[in-house]
């Protein structure tokens, strides 16, 4: 069982920055494929970024690209999302998940543990 804990989000507004981190409760968290997804008001989950176990292998959505870094410190059982230059757009509830599928992956589907969301708003 793994238990991923967010935190981090809040409001900021747009061209600013925030840093979610996802604290995991798990001795194998170095053995998890991970990545953070968001969800807004009345649309389907989409991955923002997803980091494989390693720490070698990155995957980023096209709209977040160039201002949003995934990274994971695998002593610390810490996973964290840095994000810059942050639009309205990026407004939604961000999840962190775990998983042991293809690393990597953009498939909500390919992770089975998942955290409760933290709220990132950002206003114009």
């Amino acid at each position: 069982q793994v238990q991923l804990e967010e935190s981090g989000g809040g409001l900021v507004q747009a061209g600013g920055s925030l840093r979610l981190s996802c604290a995991a409760s798990v001795r194998t968290f170095s053995s998890y494929n991970m990545g953070w997804f968001r969800q807004a008001p009345g649309k389907v989950r989409e991955v923002v970024a997803a980091l494989a176990w390693s720490g070698i292998g990155t995957y980023y959505a096209d709209s977040v690209k160039g201002r949003i870094t995934i990274s994971r410190d695998n002593a610390k059982n810490t996973l964290t999302l840095q994000m810059n230059s942050l639009k309205r757009e990026d407004t939604a509830n961000y999840y962190c998940a775990a998983g042991r599928g293809p690393s990597t992956s953009p498939r909500p589907t390919d992770y089975r543990y998942w955290g409760q969301g933290t709220q990132v708003t950002v206003s114009s």
